[in-house]
């Protein structure tokens, strides 16, 4: 089995479960909706009724007076219009997006980042909140400091602003909870197993542990920080000065409790584990989804690394299964 840039080795048994799974995954998805959301490939009939004047949208075409797809991808249907939505490798961004990049070019009062799009993203200096909080006009000062705010190879959220006239998106981070990511892991998955929701961002109390799940198929997991809204109207070279006492001040025990803790470490692997075990099985990456792989390895691989062996990958399958077979029984 392979997929999500990962390959795993099943044997006779597993693949004849995993199958099964499978199967019964699919049947769901089919029989949900008049087989709406259902999965095609290129040359596969589209059931509709000719009866309704239906209207052929992208990927479609009509063929001895069937309606065939002319794509892979996935049957969507707005009023008459049907349609089929490909699985895009690549992020389709919308504005509003909240996203995860890195950046890769320190240019003039900007930034620009790779975001899994076929162009870079831009921050412009101008569209985020400085580091002392103040709000005010930046100056050629903030822009000599600009890689002390990000440099090469950060990894930063932000959120679509805009588009520009040469196709690139134009990115934003006015708000305390944008910015540089740190002390965690960036994991990337296909785009379109992130579906937009009103909350990408995500506290996990109990593991201590920060998620964010970017439109554009990047993921963040790390130690969970407090952001505060630190909006003063003070000079800001006061608390830049006690800033930099307090670094130096500090002692090597000191210095050791500002580290991530090793069951914080733990859990941010087990995390990424799971959404790795999700995204090359092919189901949504949604936090309820998340929460239940994880809590599925506690009891069944108190070894982290074992998430990724074969057994996982297969009970996986089977607990999605189980799951939706309840949904839909509870429907009924």
């Amino acid at each position: 089995m392979r997929g999500g840039g990962m390959e795993v080795q099943l044997n006779q048994t597993q693949k004849i479960r995993l199958q099964r799974a499978i199967e019964q995954l699919e049947s769901f998805s089919n029989n949900s909706n008049n087989n709406n959301n259902a999965s095609v490939t290129v040359a596969d009939t589209i059931p509709v009724n000719h009866e309704d004047g239906v209207l052929k949208g992208h990927g479609t075409t009509e063929l001895e007076g069937e309606v065939v797809a002319t794509v892979c991808g996935v049957i969507e249907r707005v009023n008459k219009l049907v349609y089929v939505r490909t699985l895009r490798a690549r992020y389709k961004p919308e504005v509003g997006d909240i996203i995860v990049g890195r950046v890769i070019e320190v240019a003039a009062k900007r930034w620009r980042l790779e975001i899994n799009f076929s162009q870079d993203a831009v921050l412009m200096l101008s569209s985020m909140n400085l580091p002392d909080g103040i709000q005010r006009r930046r100056t050629a000062v903030d822009e000599l400091n600009m890689r002390s705010i990000f440099e090469e190879n950060d990894v930063i959220c932000a959120e679509v602003r805009d588009f520009m006239r040469d196709g690139s998106l134009q990115l934003q981070a006015r708000s305390q909870k944008y910015g540089k990511l740190e002390r965690g892991q960036m994991l990337t998955i296909s785009p379109y197993l992130v579906k937009r929701r009103k909350q990408h961002f995500h506290q996990l109390e109990q593991y201590g542990i920060d998620l964010i799940l970017g439109c554009n198929g990047f993921i963040w997991v790390g130690e969970h920080v407090e952001t505060k809204d630190n909006m003063v109207e003070d000079e800001p070279s006061k608390p830049d000065i006690q800033t930099e006492k307090s670094r130096t001040s500090m002692t090597l025990e000191e210095q050791e409790h500002t580290y991530t803790p090793l069951e914080t470490r733990q859990n941010i692997c087990r995390i990424a584990n799971a959404i790795r075990v999700l995204s090359t099985l092919g189901f949504s990456i949604t936090i309820d989804v998340i929460l239940e792989t994880v809590d599925l390895s506690t009891s069944k691989c108190p070894d982290i690394h074992d998430m990724l062996g074969a057994e996982f990958f297969v009970l996986v399958a089977e607990k999605e299964a189980e799951r939706r077979s309840l949904t839909t029984r509870k429907k009924r």
